[in-house]
């Protein structure tokens, strides 16, 4: 079917909660250096101040399939909106170490809720043929937000703000904050949501509005589904036929996590300095990185649903593992770091590439329409509880030993290569409900549509 602009519309909005959620994640890198001397922070401290976000993002990921299953995912990112707004403006007049802490808290929240929702209502409101592509779109709006990010720290260092720089590089974020807020006012529910709340002819309308040739097809396919009309839309998640799908959505939460890349982004003009860069050239070469980061990610997204989501994962497993297999060798000989950027680049790419365009589709994918949001719900929140741990224990670790993070992390990506080829199924042009029935051990196994 081809892409209508009522679907396209749909997508990009839903699709900003990822570029706040990018921004977000990302804007601290630059901001490291100002918080240390305004408030004398330790090495711990710091990485206490950089994790609180994501432990933030912990309990937001954690709850946000309450509100996502009760109000909709559309109504529910209307509150990560105003989440994102209440922490920018709080972290750019926050008038103390406390304060500050307390608002980055409020803006994890919002991250956590925004991965949850905004890939689940994508998945949910896009054709099977296009889905690859339609939910990719929120990660391609992460690493967006993450070159915004970068861009906009690097502009604003060049104004010479002094210790007040850091409160404008946080503070910035309330304007797209607050335009998500006002455009997901213009974007319908969820329609496998609404059949799960028994609202048929809405689902129906919505199905049709974006294009979908067969809604009354479709629409008895979700309505067997969720078995909506039995009053059985709701069960729990961990059961044993659910032991496939919570296997995929945890392990590649914990593979995107354990292969380096946010210690990398939260750290990045960190382990610049501590390669002999001054600030205003490490601060360049973020830049690059998220840019690099930007078009491998469009790439991906280009061939996702004609390559398919496994063979995405294990090319990058092996690129990922030799780029940090390389930085770990640069920082225990001390030799050789004008290879640095190169060897990070490199890395941002494969990671683009493969798990950061797979891991939100899969994880929206892999769960049956009943437990979706639990499963998405969980699959998130495994992803940022890693982060949460590696950003907290980073920068002792690397002061530690420079380059003992870096053979960690290779060493995972090797592990995550064989898991991904001996275990995970291939979803590319599957509809949800089919992916349902081969997960859950009722019926064949999954083939795609393109295979």
């Amino acid at each position: 079917m081809k892409l209508n602009f009522y679907l396209l519309k749909s997508t990009v909005v839903a699709a900003l909660g990822g570029l706040l959620f990018g921004f977000d994640t990302a804007v601290i890198s630059g901001t490291t250096s100002g918080l240390t001397q305004t408030y004398t922070l330790s090495p711990a401290m710091l990485g206490f101040t950089v994790s609180i976000a994501l432990w933030g993002t912990v309990a937001g990921s954690l709850l946000a399939g309450i509100p996502g299953d009760r109000y909709g995912r559309r109504d529910s990112l209307r509150i990560m909106a105003v989440l994102y707004l209440i922490s920018a403006l709080g972290c750019a007049g926050a008038w103390n170490w406390d304060a500050l802490v307390l608002f980055r808290f409020i803006g994890g929240l919002g991250i956590g809720g925004s991965s949850v929702l905004g890939p689940m209502y994508i998945a949910e409101i896009a054709p099977a043929s296009w889905r690859g592509r339609l939910v990719g779109f929120f990660q391609f709006n992460v690493v967006f937000g993450i070159l915004l990010a970068y861009l906009s720290n690097y502009l604003i260092g060049l104004q010479r703000l002094g210790l007040a720089e850091w409160r404008w590089e946080l503070g910035v974020t309330a304007i797209p904050a607050a335009f998500f807020f006002f455009m997901l006012f213009t974007i319908p529910r969820s329609p496998r949501w609404l059949v799960k709340k028994q609202r048929i002819a809405e689902a129906r309308e919505v199905l049709k509005m974006t294009g979908e040739p067969n809604y009354e097809q479709q629409l008895a396919e979700i309505s067997a589904s969720i078995d909506a009309e039995h009053g059985h839309a709701d069960e729990p998640l961990f059961s044993a036929k659910y032991r496939l799908p919570i296997f995929l959505a945890v392990s590649i939460a914990f593979f995107n996590q354990f292969s380096g890349i946010n210690a990398i982004l939260y750290y990045l003009n960190d382990i610049f300095a501590d390669a002999g860069f001054n600030k205003v050239s490490g601060g360049l070469q973020t830049v690059i990185v998220g840019l690099t980061n930007l078009i491998f990610t469009m790439f991906a997204m280009s061939v996702i649903d004609k390559f398919g989501r496994k063979k995405l994962l294990l090319i990058g497993a092996v690129g990922t593992a030799a780029c940090l297999f390389g930085v770990a060798a640069i920082f225990a000989t001390g030799r050789r770091h004008d290879l640095l950027i190169w060897l990070l680049v490199t890395y941002i790419a494969f990671f683009a590439f493969s798990q950061g365009a797979v891991i939100w589709v899969y994880i929206s994918e892999v769960f049956p329409n009943r437990v979706r949001a639990k499963g998405q719900s969980l699959g998130s929140f495994t992803h940022w509880i890693m982060a949460a741990l590696i950003s907290l224990g980073f920068p002792a670790l690397a002061r530690w030993s420079k380059p003992l993070p870096f053979v960690f992390f290779a060493a995972i990506t090797v592990v995550q290569f064989f898991v991904v080829l001996l275990v995970y199924p291939e979803t590319k042009g599957v509809s949800l409900e089919k992916i349902q029935q081969e997960l859950s051990g009722r019926e064949q196994p999954v083939t795609s549509a393109h295979s």
